[in-house]
């Protein structure tokens, strides 16, 4: 896939990972890490994917905490590339903030947001639905990309998709957003066909993305257009920006208006969000545990499930069926692929009794 003329791609990097603790901390999220064997972080692994499209045009946005990481693995971008949020104010903040500069360089550019922390093995399908994405994107309209269910999860949101728009390839507009189902509601929209999950991926004109945000929520649209036309002000009018999620400040009402369109994507997606997801990812194995790490610390019997021997210690399960077993080196995680959920509830203990050197 060539590069796109006037495409930026903007890179949110940001959240802690919390049902992946301990590999995931505070202080090295997710996306810093390589959770799939390939030798790159879920962070490279992004802009891997983004990078024929937008060329050097690749803006990240992270927290201050993180922008050293950041910069390390990225060695290609150059510093006004990484910007540092003082603190974390969700979504539409980040984006906002990277439109609003990308906007200030190039006042007709249509950016993609892709999040750091996904996982998309057909680079070239990502890409095919993104340059749609970018056409349609051209006239104006939000537009995200909405990745084919392969089951019923009650983890994800949801797209329903209408009508076909007129010259595209495979474009529909957005009927609504549905925040996560339960299981019967889930199915339910299976059912149907015109459903699609909500990866969060979102292509629009920066310009545009601003002038619907100042409709809704004026006073964040002006503050980060205030910080891009004058920088040295990011520590002054960041703390005031207003803490709200993409899909809820934008994508929602400009749906409910008739602006938003969805492109399907018919490739293999995954935001990793717990253990037994990452454990899908991962080989398996024709016995035992599929293993993160250096296998020949792991020594099984009558054994499955996910272990992780990054402490660098021997690690020996015994008949356990779907068992996950995580070592960090300096904690250590046993749970089922059935609670991989509920870990996040650990993290939560960790906190309350001040253990803030383990989170």
């Amino acid at each position: 896939m060539s590069d796109i003329a006037g495409f930026w791609a903007v890179i949110p990097a940001g959240g802690a990972g919390t049902r992946l603790w301990p590999l995931s901390r505070a202080g090295h999220p997710k996306f810093l890490h390589d959770l799939t064997g390939s030798g790159r972080s879920l962070l490279q692994q992004t802009l891997d994917r983004v990078t024929p499209l937008a060329a050097e045009r690749v803006v990240v946005v992270t927290g201050v905490a993180h922008a050293v990481a950041v910069r390390e693995q990225l060695p290609s971008l150059g510093a006004e590339q990484v910007l540092a949020e003082p603190a974390p104010r969700d979504s539409m903040a980040a984006i906002g903030l990277a439109a609003a500069v990308v906007e200030a360089q190039d006042p007709d550019a249509i950016i993609g947001s892709f999040a750091a922390d996904h996982v998309i093995p057909d680079a070239a399908a990502f890409q095919a639905c993104v340059a749609e994405a970018v056409e349609v994107a051209r006239d104006g309209l939000v537009v995200t990309i909405g990745i084919e269910p392969t089951h019923p999860s009650t983890g994800f949101g949801y797209i329903q998709m209408g009508t076909r728009i007129s010259g595209a390839a495979t474009a529909r507009r957005v009927r609504q957003f549905v925040e996560k189902p339960d299981a019967r509601r889930a199915a339910a929209y299976l059912s149907t066909g015109e459903f699609r999950w909500n990866a969060g991926m979102f292509v629009v004109r920066a310009a545009s993305l601003l002038d619907l945000l100042h409709r809704w929520h004026p006073e964040l649209a002006d503050g980060v257009r205030a910080i891009a036309a004058a920088p040295e002000r990011l520590e002054e009018i960041w703390p005031t920006l207003e803490k709200i999620a993409i899909d809820h400040a934008v994508a929602e009402p400009a749906s409910d208006i008739g602006v938003v369109a969805v492109v399907p994507g018919d490739f293999a997606w995954d935001d990793i969000g717990d253990f037994s997801s990452l454990a899908s990812l991962l080989p398996e194995p024709d016995q035992g545990p599929r293993i993160l790490g250096d296998a020949s610390l792991v020594h099984s019997v009558d054994s499955t499930g996910l272990v992780s021997p990054r402490g660098g210690r021997p690690i020996a399960v015994v008949g356990l069926e779907d068992v996950v077993v995580i070592d960090s080196g300096d904690a250590v995680l046993v749970t089922t692929r059935e609670r991989a959920q509920d870990v996040k509830r650990i993290v939560e203990q960790l906190k309350e009794l001040g253990r803030t050197d383990l989170t």
